[in-house]
């Protein structure tokens, strides 16, 4: 679907109606729902002090020693400088540590991080080789790691059920895996205690209403991430974040209930909504749904901000390599599952127009780059003649 800004018409429509599945357009519906609601910082941490104690619960925040979002350094030197004893609880985390639909044997990637109520490190860890030597960060989980034999190729290899992990070697002098780790309050409270150098002890204490509340990064920062690189466990963390902002529990399916009836009821076609990632296949939009997403995102900021959060048509993102021209004319958010592959954002013309497109493919057989191919020879005719 190809629709006009400026003359709020629709140019063209193909199957504009279908449900096809969104993969990581699915980002799109996150994006929007915490333009609505989280406002300009995010909740990083909420607590309360009783007596020489500092009770806290984590808000979903994904930030906390999360290298590939904005450095978190409020939480951190909050609970760092405090002179009372730490306590955390997770009794506020309602929800599975993986999405419906999720594939299971996607569990040691770093693109199926499990979600929690206070993520250290992104939920993960890295393990880097250069010559004989390995580089495990943190070093807390090199008490976890066990030399397997000589391999083909290098991996690293997890239990299902528990963090022990392997690692098989190959005659190469450099390799780097990011790892997810399997989360519990017990190895969250264990980790923070290797970090802040001190005790934190875990309690079950339920969230109090009066609990306060310290503010952790720009939220736009963790939109960037989101948006440009496509970070599943990001957008997983803020549906559990605005979760966790209109009620006191850290459940994805609040948050997805309360934006499709609060703020979703003028999309053409009801979404079938399950995550905040794209990475189950349950989940089902169509074109015209997804244009309307984004005509209701553009409506909330200045252009040159949201264009600076989008993937950038042979710029920066998922579609660097593609879309490329004198100057950036595609912006948007990509979704690729396998057999399917979307494109949807904003197309700005070579005579100035600003267009808003979804190009959605679902149940192919031909390679991806044949389906990228078409798309850019498309989007690049449009771009050039209209």
């Amino acid at each position: 679907m190809l629709y006009d800004l400026k003359k709020n018409m629709t140019i063209h429509e193909y199957n504009a109606a279908a449900y096809f599945t969104p993969a990581s357009n699915t980002k799109i519906l996150t994006l929007y729902t915490c333009l609505k609601i989280v406002g300009d910082s995010v909740p990083g941490l909420r607590y309360v002090v009783r007596g020489d104690s500092l009770i806290f619960w984590g808000t979903g925040d994904p930030s906390f020693l999360y290298r590939n979002a904005y450095s978190n350094d409020k939480v951190y030197s909050f609970l760092k400088s405090t002179d009372k004893n730490l306590f955390f609880s997770a009794s506020n985390f309602n929800t599975t540590h993986y999405g419906p639909g999720w594939a299971w044997d996607d569990y040691a990637d770093s693109y199926s991080v499990e979600r929690s109520a206070f993520p250290v490190y992104g939920n993960l860890f890295s393990v880097r080789g250069i010559g004989s030597a390995v580089e495990i960060e943190p070093p807390f989980f090199k008490i976890h790691m066990t030399p397997g034999g000589q391999a083909e190729r290098t991996t690293v290899t997890r239990n299902l059920d528990n963090n022990n992990f392997t690692l098989y070697r190959a005659n190469q002098e450099k390799f780097a895996f990011d790892i997810p780790f399997k989360v519990d309050p017990k190895l969250t409270s264990q980790l923070l205690r290797d970090t802040l150098k001190k005790s934190v002890q875990l309690t079950d204490i339920t969230l109090p209403e009066n609990a306060k509340l310290i503010k952790s990064i720009p939220a736009d920062s963790l939109y960037r991430v989101l948006m440009q690189d496509s970070d599943n466990f990001i957008a997983e963390q803020l549906l559990l974040l605005c979760a966790g902002i209109i009620s006191d529990t850290l459940r994805p399916e609040i948050a997805i209930q309360y934006s499709k009836e609060t703020f979703m009821q003028n999309l053409p076609d009801k979404p079938v909504w399950v995550d905040g990632s794209g990475l189950s296949r349950y989940n089902l939009l169509t074109p015209r749904s997804t244009v309307q997403l984004w005509k209701e995102i553009y409506s909330l900021m200045p252009q040159e901000r949201l264009f600076s959060l989008l993937a950038t048509g042979g710029r920066s993102g998922t579609i660097r390599n593609w879309y490329n021209g004198e100057k950036p004319y595609v912006f948007g958010k990509t979704g690729s599952l396998r057999h399917n592959h979307c494109l949807s954002g904003y197309l700005v013309t070579r005579s100035g127009k600003t267009l808003i497109f979804s190009f959605m493919n679902s149940n192919f057989t031909a390679s991806v780059n044949d389906i990228r191919k078409n798309m850019q020879s498309i989007l690049n005719l449009i771009y050039e003649n209209y």
